[in-house]
């Protein structure tokens, strides 16, 4: 995937590090500060200090609710410097989960949220800091193994700016550096070099696999053993098309939302109608229940002039945003239902085969039923990634 390697490559730097410098008049990195109380936390400082991608901007505790304050856990969100998907130096927000008794090597999970939406108010961190959220379960049961969680927010949701949804490089790079900077976060002094597992589903899937992709280019630095991901949108093009004019059409609309957020050459807001600016509104502050149930039978093309999907400009941008064009090197754990009426089943099915025939070790894993019912699949998912922790190996079943 030539396109995608060009802000990936950025990180060969520096030990592996993305450099987030930029203009000379920047202020140089010295180091997390004082956290701005109430949502002035989401608001990162302007200009950005010319730190490095996993750089902690700032962070604060905040009482553990739900079955996290069961757990005995501790809850620390954070703001931190990470690369959008051209590169541009950004800020993201998300939460570091540390378990009661964690032991001196812990490891590090990076989780990656499913669908939240697309408005600030929609981000994981704010749900998470109440204990609701879909991937508490997961979450609970990876701090009762002992490992640490870091979750991101992903790119403009909770921060400034739009959501840059299912754009691949934006949301690896987000989950890779979340994890960069978990150690400062949860003030972590033993075993340097921790060993770190990915795992999502849905838009959160896509995210683990994007950051399996891009992690030998972009954060060499880390110990990355393996990923279990689930519900892939693996190819978007794929995905939109089977959505458009079906019940759960917002999800197509949002992934056409956070392509123009990321590539500002796609200029969707110059290709909308009167009805389609309106529809649109509404989408960019809508959270994951919204986009599923609220825009039923809406049709792309009825809202925009020209369908984009026939644009070259947009087919060139989601051509990038495909998986499969880079084979990780690390195992993979994929799974994903058989009747998925939200990320269609064979665009999956063929990531795993691109993957085997880049021999890739891959285990392979549908099952049956729709998208929700991959939701609370988690326990096959961590005891992979809990063999990848031991060292255990594996070819996959390809």
């Amino acid at each position: 995937m030539v396109l995608v390697l060009v802000p990936a490559l950025v990180g060969c730097g520096s030990g592996g590090r993305t450099p987030t410098g930029g203009p000379a008049d920047r202020p140089r990195y010295f180091g997390p500060v004082a956290p701005p109380a109430g949502e002035g936390f989401y608001r990162p400082p302007v200009p950005l200090p010319a730190g490095r991608a996993g750089d902690v901007l700032w962070s604060r505790p905040v009482p553990a609710a739900g079955p996290f304050a069961t757990a005995g856990a501790r809850v620390v969100q954070v703001l931190y410097l990470s690369s959008g998907a051209l590169g541009r130096p950004i800020a993201v927000s998300g939460t570091v989960l540390v378990p009661v008794h964690p032991a001196g090597d812990a490891p590090i999970l990076g989780y990656a949220p499913g669908t939240q939406g697309l408005g600030d108010d929609c981000a994981a961190s704010k749900g998470l800091a109440v204990g609701v959220n879909l991937a508490v379960g997961a979450i609970t049961e990876a701090l009762g193994r002992g490992w640490i969680v870091a979750v991101p927010d992903y790119e403009g949701l909770g921060t400034p700016g739009e959501h840059t949804y299912v754009v691949g490089p934006a949301e690896g790079h987000a989950l890779l550096d979340i994890v960069r900077a978990t150690p400062r976060v949860a003030g972590l002094t033993g075993a340097a070099h921790r060993r770190v597992g990915l795992t999502g589903y849905s838009q959160g899937g896509g995210a683990a696999v994007w950051a399996a992709q891009l992690a030998p280019a972009y954060a060499p630095d880390l110990d990355l053993r393996g990923v279990a991901a689930g519900g892939v949108p693996a190819d978007l093009g794929a995905v939109g098309r089977a959505l458009d004019g079906k019940g759960a059409a917002g999800l197509g609309l949002a992934a056409a939302v956070g392509l123009d957020a990321a590539y500002p050459d796609l200029r969707l807001n110059a290709l909308l109608t009167p009805s389609g600016r309106s529809v649109f509104a509404a989408v960019r502050t809508a959270c994951s229940l919204a986009l599923v149930t609220g825009f039923a039978g809406r049709r792309i093309a009825d809202l925009t002039t020209t369908d984009p999907m026939t644009l070259p400009r947009w087919r060139a941008r989601l051509a990038e945003n495909t998986l499969g064009r880079v084979a990780p090197r690390i195992p993979l754990y994929l799974y994903h239902a058989t009747s998925d009426s939200l990320v269609a089943f064979g665009q999956a099915a063929r990531l795993r085969t691109e993957y085997c025939t880049r021999r890739v070790a891959v285990t392979w894993a549908p099952f049956p039923g729709d998208h929700i019912d991959g939701v609370g699949r988690t326990q096959d998912a961590l005891r992979f990634l809990a063999d990848r922790f031991a060292g255990l190996p594996t070819h996959g079943n390809c």
